[in-house]
């Protein structure tokens, strides 16, 4: 999966790592040019040209020791330069290389979440989904651009630096050559452990973020309960969790370095007392001893980073892991050969049974035929189905094979794309979403170009009984309304989406409970509004007041996921049944209050 988000930036990585290896090799010439100066210059050792200069042996010899050993000492700082060059483009590319890479993860991620099923989302929390698409993705960001073109240089630095040491003296290379299986090993040993303990955390971070934003989202509610002190408990627990988790983490990592420094100062101890042995002895030069320091120091802190790499990829193997699950996750997909919605035609709902899940029926053999430019009024009691009626219509859920079927001019919804389908059908929930944008941006969302829609957003508005309250405002049209629409009463939000449905004008026009929020006088003038702006759309109206749904043309009444009603309002008060108690309940309060108080 990784690999596939490597596109458009492996190019970078590639130089990136070439300018490693280059800056790797000029290191490890160093040291060698080096010894060669200190025991030419300042030991014993006559002056000879090194081998891989052996081609300008008699320009070398004509210019003496001093001069020789100056130009040595200049192209010593000439490698210097040139390693800080491909120093400055490893780093450069590599940032440009890991950045792009980030960006292309967000990018996907982002689409591949906005196609996700709707069922998908009832299943995971929000604040984990964007902790693994921020924290998750700087994971994995960090490893590639601090380790990944390290493995390289690194390996290459063991490599090339234990080369060096063997062409110098056998038994310090050997010393030196011991300590790398130790670190591989107990590297591999914390590996999994280090992977668990990072999953653990990673878990309870996305738990965090979870409370922190269902805390901010139900502001009004934790308020409004004085539940303040329940939700600051509830943070400082996971929070706490959250600290001993990484507390645990630090000090199994805190165990795994300290490992580590005491393997590689017992190397670094033995190769000092054992070449200054050999010193002694004449069996190594001066020159020789320090080169053999330099080439040890070097490969002490690669090795080191062997380990390291093995530790950071429990963490990142982690964090892709986790951000798989999402990438792994079915996209919603129409079937092959899925047309666009014909919307000149009936609905049928053709014996329809769902459950969210197979223990449980929502709905149990609906059936129910709207035709198309009518009015269809739903009445039921919380539970009863109305809202997984009008869901299964707009695909929010995918209805079963075995569950029935819902056809719209005759031809069954699935077979319809889902895009299609959700852009002719319309929706107004009760508790209606409002982005932190301003009133007409919200209103007129649907269109491309909002300021050129002026006319239809004010009209739409004035249908909501929205207009006037509107133009209250302070800033009008241009009030920001926050988020979730937090700065507006919850009638004003649910006449915002109303409004927001009546701009877009699509055939099928579904109000779920849309009115629940107004009074009834606002009520009875958006009813009126609606019927002249929707007298050409198929409406389907969802409410608990009769006053709502008296004047559709056919009203539906469910119980148990059932249809156990259908007909006018009159032909309903005539049955006697459900609609009829309601109705008296509803219009007989008013007088019924006014003989409780005598």
């Amino acid at each position: 999966m990784l690999f596939s988000f490597l596109r458009g930036c492996r190019a970078f990585f590639v130089i990136s790592i070439a300018a490693s290896v280059l800056a790797s090799l000029c290191e490890l010439v160093i040291p060698k040019i080096i010894s060669y100066t200190i025991d030419v210059g300042l030991g014993d050792v006559p002056f000879y040209v090194p081998a891989p200069f052996a081609w300008a042996e008699n320009f070398l010899g004509s210019l003496g020791t001093a001069r020789a050993l100056a130009l040595f000492a200049g192209l010593i700082l000439a490698i210097a330069v040139l390693m800080g060059c491909c120093k400055y483009l490893e780093n450069v590319f590599n940032r440009k290389g890991a950045e792009t890479l980030v960006e292309n993860m967000r990018n996907r991620l982002y689409e591949h979440i906005g196609r996700l099923p709707f069922a998908w989302y009832m299943k995971n929390q929000t604040g984990d989904i964007i902790q693994r698409c921020t924290s998750d993705v700087e994971t994995v960001k960090a490893f590639l651009s601090e380790q990944l073109t390290s493995v390289v240089s690194t390996t290459l630095l063991i490599g090339m630096s234990l080369g060096f040491m063997f062409g110098i003296n056998t038994t310090l290379a050997c010393i030196a050559l011991v300590s790398i299986p130790i670190v591989i090993a107990y590297s591999a040993f914390f590996h999994g452990k280090i992977g668990a303990r990072f999953q653990y955390c990673d878990e309870n971070e996305g738990k965090l973020s979870s409370i922190v934003q269902e805390n901010l989202t139900g502001v009004r509610v934790v308020r409004a309960f004085g539940r303040e002190k329940y939700e600051v408990d509830k943070f400082t627990v996971q929070n706490n969790v959250y600290c001993d988790a990484w507390v645990k983490l630090s000090r199994l990592m805190s165990l795994f370095w300290a490992a580590g420094d005491l393997i590689s100062g017992l190397q670094v101890m033995i190769i000092l007392v054992v070449g200054a042995v050999l010193c002694v002895d004449g069996s190594l030069t001066t020159g020789d001893f320090i080169a053999i320091v330099s080439y040890n120091s070097m490969l002490t802190w690669p090795v080191r980073s062997l380990g390291r790499v093995i530790s950071e990829m429990s963490k990142t193997g982690v964090s892709i892991g986790r951000i798989g699950e999402i990438m792994a996750a079915e996209a919603e997909q129409d079937v092959s050969g899925a047309v666009d919605a014909d919307m000149d035609g009936d609905i049928v709902f053709d014996h329809v049974s769902f459950g969210y899940d197979e223990s449980a029926k929502i709905l149990h053999d609906v059936s129910l035929e709207i035709k198309k430019g009518s009015t269809v009024g739903i009445l039921g009691m919380t539970g009863s189905g109305k809202s997984t009626l009008v869901s299964l219509l707009c695909r929010l859920y995918d209805l079963p094979e075995d569950g029935g079927k819902i056809t719209l001019a005759g031809r069954d919804i699935r077979e319809i794309k889902a895009s299609s389908l959700r852009k002719n059908i319309g929706i107004v929930l009760q508790e209606p979403f409002l982005f932190s944008r301003t009133l007409r941006e919200n209103i007129g969302m649907t269109f491309d170009d909002v300021g050129a829609n002026e006319a239809a957003i004010t009209e739409a508005a004035r249908a909501a009984c929205l207009d006037e309250t509107i133009r209250n405002f302070t800033n009008g049209y241009e009030t920001t309304v926050g988020e979730r629409g937090v700065t507006l009463s919850g009638g004003q939000k649910q006449r915002t989406a109303i409004a927001r449905l009546l701009a877009s004008a699509p055939p099928v026009m579904i109000f779920d409970d849309s009115l629940s929020a107004v009074d009834s006088e606002t009520d009875a003038k958006i009813r009126a509004a609606l019927r002249e702006k929707t007298a050409d759309s198929t409406v389907i109206l969802i409410s608990h007041r009769i006053q709502t749904l008296m004047s559709a043309d056919k009203i539906v009444v469910m119980a148990g996921g059932r249809i156990t009603e259908s007909g006018t309002h009159e032909e309903l008060l005539r049955a006697g049944g459900i609609y009829k108690k309601i109705n008296d309940i509803q219009t007989g309060l008013p007088e019924e209050i006014a003989q409780e108080r005598g």
